[in-house]
């Protein structure tokens, strides 16, 4: 549909959005070293072993020992530092580079990371809510990017983004077209899921679930006197 490129809204309050970049880093790494780059075989694998499987937090389902290396509710974060190509990370972390940085600013570093883990643990939860049974594991950052997405939304729905559209035109609008468009997409897709291909589909509720809880906890997380909907701009 888009891609972001850039937002003009420099940070206030910190020095430099540590806790960003390193999440970028941490998920990069984790998908060169842990899962091979892609190959397939360590893909598969590490999928088994951090990615988040319904049906064993449910309890309906078990890994044979030698693949419960975590506890199965650690998966529930683990999951969101894994990924299915380099195209999935790829547009993970743009997401997170263009619109992380204000609301880690918003926040406070340890506060932004709070909030990214809890953003990909409902993520997760409405994931299980909505197909309890499933053995097809979770993988991806994007309920955490998700719920980055909306506390920017709540925080700078003003601000002008530079997107590429259709993956070529160059624009520059409003926050609130641009990601009002991509939240009612998300919800849009959740809905019109039929769960079909539950092998090849992309895990909308996890993105609701990262929407809500983005949505809610910004309201208290944030810094004392940071404002929302650009109020003072």
């Amino acid at each position: 549909m888009f891609i972001p490129l850039h937002d003009h809204n420099p940070i206030k309050h910190l020095k430099a959005q540590y806790v960003t970049w390193s999440l970028i880093a941490v998920n990069v790494v984790v998908f060169v070293v842990i899962q091979g780059a892609g190959e397939t075989q360590a893909a598969q694998t590490a999928a088994l072993l951090y990615g988040m499987i319904p049906a064993l937090i449910t309890d309906v389902a078990q890994l044979p020992p030698g693949l419960a290396v975590v506890p199965d509710e650690a998966t529930l974060v683990t999951y969101a530092f894994l990924h299915g190509s380099w195209m999935h990370l790829g547009g993970n972390m743009l997401f997170l580079w263009v619109f992380g940085d204000n609301v880690e600013d918003a926040m406070g570093h340890a506060r932004f990371l709070a909030f990214y883990l809890m953003c990909a643990a409902a993520g997760a939860l409405v994931h299980v809510a909505m197909g309890p049974d499933s053995q097809v594991p979770l993988v991806g950052a994007s309920g955490a990017v998700a719920g980055v997405i909306a506390a920017y939304l709540m925080l700078h729905p003003r601000v002008k983004i530079w997107i590429l559209a259709l993956g070529r035109i160059p624009l520059r609008l409003p926050a609130i077209w641009v990601l009002g468009l991509w939240v009612g997409l998300q919800l849009f897709n959740a809905l019109a899921d039929t769960g079909d291909n539950p092998g090849e589909a992309v895990a909308w509720w996890a993105h609701v679930g990262g929407m809500a809880a983005g949505t809610a906890l910004i309201l208290f997380m944030r810094r004392p006197g940071v404002p929302l909907f650009d109020r003072g701009l």
